[in-house]
């Protein structure tokens, strides 16, 4: 058997036992968001009640999900909020963990990225922590707000996906967005 081979089915095995682990984490947070890229709608859930819904733009990548840096899109799937940038160009920042073990898996098998970058970033999804963000995957994406206020802005952001990746909102939006969301708040992004 080739080498490659061998590592594909260490991988696969290694896969299947991180998300079994990954499953059993639980967020806190009574709230979990679902992002519908068609519809341009962020929901923000209390159990399986929607409390809030909120306009928003993605990438301007189109349809699908984010597969490398640079393509422009919104990944699609089951993220977690990880970490917090109150100080961002974008008025606030909510970073999410991707990429995550299925975006790994597919860089893993097109190519992009190596077994050792695979196994870190499963490693650092099943430690809930920050994958790493520099890989041929890309990274730093999240949800934010538009930053400086013009009315070209405003109009692009209630026309056009014109994000490089992340979910958008309107600032004040984005802050009202922040009431409910915490550390490990749970994002389900779909197309």
């Amino acid at each position: 058997m080739s080498s490659r081979y061998l590592e594909y089915i260490s991988i696969s095995l290694a896969t299947i036992l991180l998300i079994v682990a990954i499953s059993v984490h639980a967020s806190p947070n009574p709230y979990h968001i679902e992002i519908s890229k068609q519809s341009q709608e962020l929901e923000v859930f209390d159990g399986d009640k929607i409390i809030k819904t909120f306009h928003i733009a993605s990438g301007k990548g189109g349809n699908g999900s984010k597969r490398r840096m640079g393509d422009n899109k919104t990944p699609i799937g089951h993220y977690k909020i990880i970490d917090f940038n109150e100080d961002s160009k974008f008025y606030f920042f909510m970073q999410i963990n991707y990429p995550n073990v299925l975006d790994a898996w597919h860089g893993y098998q097109n190519d992009l990225i190596s077994s050792s970058e695979f196994k870190s970033i499963a490693t650092a999804y099943a430690n809930n922590n920050m994958p790493p963000q520099n890989t041929a995957l890309g990274g730093y994406i999240g949800l934010h707000g538009i930053g400086d206020i013009t009315p070209e802005k405003l109009d692009i952001h209630g026309k056009f996906n014109w994000t490089e990746g992340c979910i958008a909102l309107k600032n004040e939006e984005i802050s009202e967005l922040r009431n409910y969301i915490t550390i490990g708040t749970q994002v389900l992004i779909r197309e």
